[in-house]
């Protein structure tokens, strides 16, 4: 009997060894990833106001981003594809890699409920505001590190106001959060028919100032989860990622190129990202939304 096709890429397969759980995440990834979305996220998409999402850009490195819209702009169309009617776009380049063709993951988050569920698959139309995206995998995430806070649709007529580069208010967002999202993406992302060989979005959270920042270094570090180790996985093959940061009470958010680099600590089994900034955009007003808490 042929054993059965991992839910994971080498790199995945890399971390979840050196972090001593050996081949024991391959039974747990082929309960909970599925190759087709669940009636109940389903449901979960269609009453979300937003989506987190991650694109290559036209260099082919990952965009962290969001798509915003009245509930039900995300709908399902049936268990393997999912409708997008897109009524904001938040991230440089990353209305770019919304095309026919490309790869997307994609991160429904209602963090009131401290609800989180991913997608991962290709976009197969994209045609004036809308989207349909194939899915290659769904799965949940634990509740852990969701601050609780509610997002609702609130369409305005400002206009988005950018500023470029690293400066005092951009690390002022990221010294104050206690949430961020992360892109990352295979290396073969976009060229390859694997599943596993993808974009990725994800959540990461914890006490405000978990990030820390020294100079154009950040520094975070890395707590226990699904032990998927999708991001780290990627980032194991693939270096480069995007950051986005919010600021939920002013509603600015700031959007970061980084290097990624995997720091293991010496003795526990842990290890902490650290983050080479290499570009900056912060928006004012991007993003039709308002949370509260």
């Amino acid at each position: 009997m042929s054993a059965p096709v991992s839910r994971f890429h080498a790199g995945e397969r890399a971390i979840q060894q050196r972090a001593g759980f050996g081949n024991a995440v391959d039974v747990l990834g082929s309960r909970f990833i599925c190759d087709a979305l669940p009636v109940p996220h389903q449901t979960f998409f269609a009453q979300l106001p937003w989506v987190l999402v991650g694109v290559l850009d036209a260099q082919g490195r990952p965009r962290a981003g969001a798509l915003a819209g009245p509930p039900g702009f995300v709908s399902a169309v049936d268990d393997t594809h999912l409708d997008i009617r897109i009524g904001a776009v938040l991230g440089a380049g990353v209305a770019d890699g919304l095309a026919a063709g490309a790869p997307l993951g994609v991160l429904g988050l209602e963090a009131h409920t401290r609800r989180r569920n991913r997608v991962n698959g290709e976009i197969v139309e994209a045609a004036g505001d809308g989207l349909r995206v194939r899915v290659s995998q769904s799965f949940g995430n634990c509740p852990k590190y969701i601050h609780p806070r509610r997002a609702e649709w609130a369409p305005g007529a400002d206009q988005p106001c950018r500023h470029t580069g690293w400066d005092d208010a951009a690390r002022r967002i990221v010294a104050a959060a206690d949430t961020f999202f992360i892109a990352s993406a295979h290396p073969a992302a976009g060229d390859s028919r694997d599943a596993t060989h993808g974009v990725d979005i994800s959540h990461r959270g914890g006490e405000a100032g978990f990030v820390t920042v020294a100079g154009e270094t950040l520094s975070v570090p890395d707590y226990p989860g699904n032990r998927f180790f999708n991001t780290l996985g990627n980032l194991e093959l693939n270096p480069w990622a995007s950051l986005l940061f919010i600021d939920f009470t002013t509603r600015e958010t700031l959007q970061l190129a980084v290097r990624a680099r995997i720091e293991w600590h010496p003795v526990a089994a842990g290890c902490r990202l650290d983050f080479e900034v290499l570009g900056a955009e912060r928006s004012v007003g991007g993003l039709p939304l308002i949370w509260s808490g």
